[in-house]
């Protein structure tokens, strides 16, 4: 991979970085189920489905963007688009459509092999 290709993916990543914060920074009033009074239970019960589906996309973010400096750390320290289990490149396309994956195509397939044979 060339300077430009990195250069590209760490705006791409920083961009990315930038948007992730901003979302799970922002405003969270709506999560706090003690500003909620709702009489009806299934008025309660959407509430408070609402509320739980809001907290798991944030954790979901959160965890993107711990795995999105990490791929810029990777920039950084030269090993971006390295597969982490065979030391192959990373296809510019895989890497195009998810900059912070650590695996090739074929090691990503074998581990998903791998885990639906233990049933995970």
């Amino acid at each position: 991979m060339n300077k430009k290709d990195t250069d590209r993916f760490k705006k791409v990543l920083l961009k990315q970085l930038e948007e992730l914060e901003q979302k799970v920074e922002g405003p969270n009033e709506h999560l706090n189920a003690a500003n909620d009074y709702f009489p009806d239970p299934t008025d309660r019960a959407s509430a408070e489905s609402d509320r739980n589906f809001d907290i798991r996309v944030r954790d979901r973010e959160r965890r993107l963007i711990i795995k999105v400096k990490e791929a810029l750390q990777r920039i950084e320290d030269g090993g971006f688009g390295i597969c982490e289990d065979c030391g192959e490149p990373i296809d510019m396309k895989r890497l195009e459509a998810r900059p912070v994956t650590t695996l090739c195509i074929e090691c990503k397939m074998a581990r998903e092999h791998e885990e639906k044979i233990r049933g995970e």
